[in-house]
């Protein structure tokens, strides 16, 4: 009986609640196509693109940047169009890539959440079940991030009096 009243106290949140609205379940989609833009773009690089230019070592650590600048622009452009497309306009006053500049921010501050709770899960769990449970943590603090500062709702400017 606790457990369900926990439960019930933690879904009214209002946090709580933004998370389980559609809007996470397109910002968890958007992310699983980055995954496939990272995953394509780092084999392209490795295989073909970088492959006779660098060395081993290098070659992967040069194809992993571009992999995941890739798959950031990705996630940026489609969360911006679709994610949270009914706050574009709000956003007008700011550049684009201002805007991006705040989503890689948010990004790689989740990427070096994930890879503290791993070091941290890890001591007690497996490391592929540590990892699966930061990259939901990590996602979660993306999400929440974004939904708060990157795309915020924005009230509508009020009409100054006497104008």
């Amino acid at each position: 009986m606790r457990l369900n009243d926990t439960a019930a106290r933690l879904a009214g949140h209002p946090w709580a609640r933004r998370l389980l609205r559609v809007r996470f379940l397109k910002f968890g989609l958007v992310g699983a196509s980055g995954t496939f833009v990272n995953l394509g773009v780092l084999y392209v690089a490795q295989e073909y693109l970088f492959r006779t230019l660098l060395p081993d070592g290098i070659r992967l650590d040069v194809s992993l940047v571009l992999a995941i600048f890739f798959a950031t622009v990705n996630n940026f452009l489609w969360n911006r169009a679709w994610t949270w497309r009914d706050r574009k306009q709000q956003h007008r006053d700011r550049s684009r890539l201002a805007q991006f500049g705040q989503y890689a921010m948010a990004c790689w501050v989740g990427i070096a959440l994930q890879i503290a709770f791993t070091k941290i899960l890890v001591l007690y769990l497996h490391y592929l079940i540590a990892n699966g449970i930061a990259i939901v943590f990590a996602s979660v603090f993306n999400y929440v991030v974004n939904d708060l500062w990157t795309f915020r709702h924005r009230k509508a400017p009020q009409p100054k009096a006497g104008s």
